[in-house]
């Protein structure tokens, strides 16, 4: 039996410029406890709206317009995200819901030690917690990620991209959140690089239990480490089904021609093999 974790229910964004812009337009998407959903689509479909909407990180001109976002705590409560206030959200940001945010393996700070910026998020978090227990907390989020404890001294620059995605996972998981959204996290790197890197996400998703949104126009990315996967468009989904579902009999015309954009291995040229 599944169990919800995140209702996001007729949601919707517009940026108030000259003419407006309807970037997310009525989406209702249900996140179950556990699961990883990939949110798929050209750029400029709303995706990476939607997720910075559903956490109120938006900026204005960005607006948003209708909807509702309930939380459904482990504890049993059901948190509405809407009626937050400033330290409510403060507090509830990366202890429920964190965020791997695009290009973040380049947003360290290059002049801070990898244990000092992991060491912030305790520090203000957790601010029960005394020096000692702090650095163990890092030390082991360092070995949790395979970047290795005896890195808390590094400097970002003495890492490579795929160890630097991983600090900021790291980060992410600081304080056992219970859903991890995740932009773009491999599109930088190589791709033996983003198969260690989704093979770990995959490990620590099972390890934890935390769900996953992840956030890519790479649709053959997303059919090998999803549960479900939603397709947007113009600021709407239009399709919601499994990966299987999705590979084996997609049901939208947009799905379809996403589908057939990837180039394939085998066949010949100019044939679209599925």
């Amino acid at each position: 039996m599944t169990e919800s974790l995140l209702t996001i229910d007729d949601f919707s964004v517009v940026y108030d410029v000259d003419p407006p812009v309807a970037a997310v337009k009525n989406v209702t998407l249900d996140i179950q406890r556990g699961e990883i959903v990939g949110l798929a689509g050209e750029s400029g479909s709303g995706k990476t709206t939607l997720a910075y909407g559903v956490q109120r990180l938006l900026k204005p001109p960005a607006v948003i317009t209708s909807g509702s976002v309930t939380f459904h705590d482990a504890s049993g409560e059901d948190i509405d995200v809407n009626t937050l206030d400033v330290e409510q959200m403060r507090r509830f940001r990366w202890d429920k819901i964190s965020m791997v945010f695009q290009g973040a393996m380049n947003a360290l700070n290059p002049v801070a030690t990898i244990g000092a910026q992991l060491d912030d998020v305790f520090l203000v978090h957790r601010p029960e917690m005394d020096r000692a227990a702090r650095r163990a907390a890092v030390v082991e989020l360092l070995e949790i990620v395979k970047v290795g404890g005896q890195r808390v001294r590094s400097y970002p620059h003495e890492l490579s991209g795929g160890m630097r995605q991983r600090v900021m996972i790291a980060m992410a998981l600081a304080l056992r959140p219970q859903l991890m959204v995740m932009d773009e996290p491999t599109t930088a790197l190589d791709v033996l690089v983003q198969r260690e890197i989704l093979r770990q996400i995959s490990q620590l998703r099972h390890e934890f239990g935390f769900s996953v949104v992840f956030i890519t126009h790479d649709l053959p990315l997303l059919l090998e480490i999803s549960d479900r996967i939603a397709i947007m468009r113009e600021g709407r989904i239009v399709e919601l089904a499994t990966a299987e579902k999705i590979w084996s009999d997609p049901q939208h015309e947009y799905t379809q021609n996403l589908l057939r954009s990837f180039p394939r291995l085998t066949g010949e040229k100019g044939v679209v093999v599925r």
